[in-house]
């Protein structure tokens, strides 16, 4: 008889003696890691949690009982309880989750333990603990069953309760300076405001194709023009691209607009936030990236702009904008002829500067042709005002100050469906709407978006964007 087998004949024996083996709500008086920190001795209690661990010593047992907090002893004696209620731990044991009443007590060794007198089983499992409760290993069996990982992995719990504490805090920060959470659709009858390719999906009633968005930049910047001058959500986007260790096709991002601001005040936004956010979770002076690499997320970022960067940083001979051509007919770019400089110095940077901006670095000034929605630079009108922020290699935050100029917008995207390759995955249509929208005025505005699951991983040290998503997309077995 399996394992298994065995537990669903003791599930049988319970509901035979009249024993619920999924029990009702149960009052607890605090969280396990309140009795260990706050010690009094002889204090009654309640708590409620998975038995992770169970040792005999004869009649005595003693059981660790595991909460979200942390872990406690139960010290379990048939003089402290009815002989009925002792009786009932012959079919409770390990992953079984229970709810306790007694005493805090330190035993002869001095660990903090509870004196129990009565035991109410709450949840009997039907299978084993992972691993026998030492951590969960194998990785896809981790992200495919991450119930079990947050079950046997106290460190992964953890880090999605910093997660959240993060993102309470970005929230906290933004409302404080006066900025309004609002919400704008992920069902979208045009998509845009990326470069990326969308989910599609029918809609029965209307008998119309609609998309998840990849961005809700261009509904946020409606809510500029209609007066709302400070807005900002917490969304989430869906991009119909690849996996990797930094991309998963359903994810969160910050996106932040503010009136009368630009990319500058973006900038000091965006390093002020996570600066907050790496505080709040405890992050110091210096934080350790998987790489194994120091950085300080609490010092002044660096400030880059890209043709300095690449200048800088790609071992390449460039001086001036007009030795862009002559770089990419060396580096046997393809249609090198032809290819627009603002896209050859892109490439340079993503072939060979992007993974040596290690320590937090703004790099700003982006050619024009790669930024559609961004006001032009006034004295280099082939620039414009928009800034990437790089961390450990990656991109985790993108700002403009955005375009407001409704008849050199609509040229933009005219010229964005003419000479974007098929495989960007832009649409081949002008969204009509938002233009009409900018003819009424939306005032000078600065817009951030930051992407938050990647910030996690730069604050938490975790490897993979699939570390930080509680349920990431996963390739079939």
């Amino acid at each position: 008889m399996s394992l298994f087998d065995i537990q669903l004949q003791i599930l049988q024996d319970l509901k035979q003696q009249g024993i619920d083996p999924y029990g009702q709500k149960f009052e607890r008086t605090g969280l396990v890691h309140t009795y260990v920190e706050n010690f009094e001795e002889e204090k009654r209690v309640c708590v409620a949690g998975r038995i992770t661990s169970c040792r005999d010593m004869g009649k005595t047992k003693f059981w660790d009982l595991t909460d979200l907090s942390g872990k406690i002893q139960l010290f379990i004696n048939p003089k402290n309880m009815s002989a009925e209620n002792f009786s009932l731990l012959s079919k409770i044991g390990m992953a079984d989750i229970v709810g306790v009443e007694g005493n805090i007590f330190k035993t002869k060794m001095g660990e903090i333990s509870i004196r129990v007198f009565s035991l109410t089983l709450l949840s009997k499992s039907l299978r084993p603990m992972p691993e026998k409760y030492h951590g969960l290993k194998d990785v896809e069996s981790r992200f495919r069953q991450r119930y079990l990982d947050l079950m046997a992995n106290k460190d992964v719990r953890e880090l999605f309760q910093k997660r959240t504490r993060i993102v309470k805090e970005l929230r906290a920060c933004l409302d404080n300076a006066g900025f309004m959470e609002v919400e704008t659709p992920m069902l979208q009858a045009l998509y845009g405001g990326a470069a990326a390719r969308p989910f599609v999906t029918h809609h029965n009633a209307l008998d119309r194709d609609l998309y998840l968005r990849i961005a809700p930049e261009l509904y946020l910047k409606r809510l500029l023009v209609g007066g709302l001058e400070k807005v900002y959500e917490i969304n989430r986007n869906f991009r119909n691209e690849g996996l990797s260790r930094r991309h998963n096709p359903e994810f969160t991002m910050l996106e932040v607009y503010s009136a009368y601001d630009n990319y500058e005040d973006m900038m000091n936004l965006c390093e002020s936030l996570i600066h907050q956010a790496a505080k709040v979770i405890g992050v110091s002076e210096k934080n350790t990236l998987p790489s194994g690499k120091e950085i300080s997320l609490l010092d002044p970022f660096h400030r880059i702009t890209l043709f300095d960067a690449v200048k800088k940083y790609a071992n390449v001979e460039l001086e001036r904008w007009e030795d862009l051509r002559s770089i990419a007919q060396k580096q046997q770019f393809e249609n090198w002829q032809t290819l627009d400089e603002g896209l050859i110095l892109s490439e340079l940077f993503e072939r060979y500067v992007e993974e040596k901006l290690v320590s937090p670095t703004f790099v700003t000034h982006y050619p024009l042709s790669l930024c559609p929605l961004a006001k032009r630079c006034a004295d280099a009108p082939h620039l414009t005002e928009r800034f990437e922020l790089f961390i450990d290699g990656q991109e985790i935050a993108n700002a403009y100050s955005e375009l407001n100029d409704p008849v050199d917008q609509k040229k933009r995207f005219e010229e964005q469906i003419v000479t974007t390759p098929e495989e960007k995955g832009l649409p081949k249509y002008i969204d009509t709407d938002y233009v009409e929208a900018l003819e009424h005025g939306m005032p000078p505005a600065g817009g951030l978006g930051i992407g938050i699951d990647r910030l996690i991983m730069i604050l938490t040290g975790a490897p993979s964007i699939r570390e930080v998503i509680l349920f990431p997309i996963l390739r079939t077995i």
